[in-house]
């Protein structure tokens, strides 16, 4: 099968490409690299160095003509997307609608699209599942639910298959601390740094940490299976802020500073995932629980610093 990856130089997109070339797929990677990385894209891939709104977008489809696509690229940051709303917005919204024509146009069979936690808003309870009402607390989770309405049009009227999969915490190798990174890219990079960690709030609050391999391998999962469905990607497992500076602080032998702020406004309290539908429909379920997926990204980073890599 031929594969098109958008964002495949990322974080995410390039453990994506590495599994579907492992799996024995042809892949296609599209990026624009404003977060991507050369260092991240596989000799083995073919490679278009282009925004997701361009519409030479339909350019590469023409050429390559691939089975599946699995859409990783997009605007990420919450913060920005409060900042510069449309910008977030024709990355997140109006991109996947040029990548979704060009997908209708060219035979694409399946699109497995990357969402988010975001969508969900402040929970209503947890464990979250895929039922759970939907409401966005910021322009970032209204991007990324949006393209799943459109997702379902596209089903209806012109029967291109897809996948949806709302992503909890994903950390890991490749994450970048200091543009994308989540909470445990950051806290990894200060506890190397042996830099105080500032926690906003009592430390309390809990979220669903997913090793980003794990993620990948649902992705692949999902070229087969899940057909028209929604699925929640984590763990399922909750996981305070305060235990997880413990387990830095074991993992790295050292114990740092921590610095308690207020809470931030809009900020959620607790959020973890069920994710029973993935186990039963996807035939997935993650592999690699917290400690072993701090352990590997502690000391990939450690190896970088100490070669000032990064």
């Amino acid at each position: 099968m031929k594969v098109l990856v958008t964002g495949g130089a990322g974080f995410i997109g390039s453990h994506i490409v590495d599994q579907l070339l492992t799996a024995g797929h042809q892949v296609v990677i599209i990026d624009n690299m404003s977060s991507g990385k050369e260092t991240n894209l596989h000799p083995e891939a073919s490679f278009y160095r282009i925004d997701m709104e361009n519409p030479r977008i339909h350019d590469v489809f023409h050429k390559e003509k691939p089975d599946a696509v699995i859409h990783q690229a997009a605007q990420t940051v919450v913060q920005t997307s409060v900042r510069e709303p449309m910008h977030d917005a024709h990355m997140n919204i109006l991109g996947t609608i040029n990548l979704l024509e060009a997908a209708r146009i060219y035979g694409v069979k399946k699109f497995i699209y990357a969402s988010s936690a975001a969508v969900y808003g402040d929970p209503q309870y947890v464990p979250i599942d895929e039922i759970h009402p939907v409401g966005p607390l910021s322009g970032y989770g209204i991007s990324k639910y949006t393209p799943e309405q459109y997702l379902r049009v596209y089903e209806h009227m012109y029967g291109l298959r897809y996948s949806i999969l709302r992503y909890a915490n994903v950390y890991g190798i490749r994450q970048d601390p200091h543009g994308e990174g989540g909470v445990i890219s950051i806290f990894i990079d200060k506890a190397i740094e042996k830099s105080p960690f500032t926690i906003f709030g009592d430390g309390e609050q809990t979220r669903d940490y997913i090793y980003v391999e794990d993620v990948a391998k649902a992705n692949i999962a999902a070229l087969q299976a899940g057909d028209s469905e929604v699925f929640n990607i984590g763990t399922g497992v909750h996981t305070t802020l305060n235990q997880l500076v413990e387990k830095l602080q074991e993992i790295s032998g050292h114990t740092f500073k921590v610095n308690y702020e207020n809470e931030r406004l809009g900020d959620i309290k607790h959020s973890y995932f069920t994710i029973d539908k993935a186990k039963s429909a996807l035939n997935w379920s993650p592999t690699i629980n917290l400690d072993e997926g701090l352990l590997k990204t502690y000391r990939f980073y450690l190896d970088l610093y100490s070669t000032k890599i990064l």
